[in-house]
């Protein structure tokens, strides 16, 4: 399951997000990024959940900025 939501994400990374023409993720690392690394990290579960945590943070009305897996 791991490899699979990693490589979900990589396909997201490689094919849909250069369709927006420019970065739009207010934190660094960016949020696909993010989710790629917390997989790896804590597995599919909790790794997953701290994406989607992560996915929701990231709006206009965050600050952004420098956010790294814990």
């Amino acid at each position: 399951m791991k490899k699979i939501l990693i490589g979900l994400v990589k396909i997201y990374q490689k094919y849909l997000s250069p369709l927006k023409g420019h970065s739009t993720c207010i934190y660094f690392p960016t949020c696909s990024q993010y989710a790629v690394e917390a997989i790896e990290k804590y597995g599919a579960l909790k790794g997953g959940l701290l994406a989607v945590w992560r996915i929701l943070r990231c709006n206009p009305f965050a600050k952004g900025g420098y956010d790294p897996v814990p």
